[in-house]
């Protein structure tokens, strides 16, 4: 864009020259205006829908959440927003239903995928419910697996606490209190959890 007008001691010049800028960058200045409005407006409309989205997924985790038996919300949470995070939470809880109503199998084919995720808390949550499930199961090794995990950064204190109650299972007495050791160093001190795994400890001595 040519640079604008210079200062000018006859007032006639100043207008002919604000004519002649005008003329020469007017469309551009224009252009570019429209096309910032557009891309304003369009980024406007865009963070709508995302928030109409979330929205939309958050009411029908809601639905779930709510009513068990709800499980049309459920699926229409998985297709409609299978990448929002209430799509991995509604699925967290239809693994708690299952489990609670017994059908660990079932629980366990769904909880599965979520041990991938990025989300570190979705990911841990869904290896800790795994590992019960295989514990449930009879699935010692399998369970063991599962927790055999590095990098669960916060969920530690609950991998070694789990991973007692397998060995404990089993009937590994020296593991399961050394994992039950270690879990209480590794979740907050005087918490409930912690006196809890105390008390499991304390009946192993």
């Amino acid at each position: 864009m040519k640079n604008f007008i210079e200062i000018s001691d006859s007032e006639e010049e100043q207008v002919d020259k604000i004519k002649k800028w005008w003329d020469a960058n007017g469309k551009q200045i224009i252009a570019g205006a429209v096309i910032g409005l557009a891309g304003v407006f369009g980024w406007n409309s865009y963070v709508d829908y995302q928030d109409n989205q979330a929205l939309n997924a958050r009411t029908l985790y809601l639905s779930y959440a709510s009513d068990s038996a709800n499980v049309g919300a459920y699926d229409k949470l998985i297709k409609d927003h299978p990448s929002s995070s209430y799509a991995d939470q509604g699925t967290l809880l239809m693994v708690k239903y299952l489990f609670d109503a017994g059908n660990y199998s079932l629980a366990l084919d769904a909880i599965k995928p979520l041990m991938t995720r990025e989300n570190s808390v979705i990911a841990s949550t869904a290896i800790l419910r795994a590992a019960s499930l295989h514990l449930e199961l009879g699935q010692h090794e399998e369970a063991l697996s599962v927790l055999n995990i590095e990098n669960v950064e916060g969920f530690s204190g609950l991998f070694f606490n789990l991973t007692g109650d397998v060995y404990l299972d089993l009937g590994n007495i020296e593991e399961a209190k050394k994992n039950y050791a270690l879990a209480i160093e590794n979740i907050t001190e005087n918490s409930s959890l912690t006196q809890l795994i105390q008390i499991k400890l304390d009946d192993l001595s």
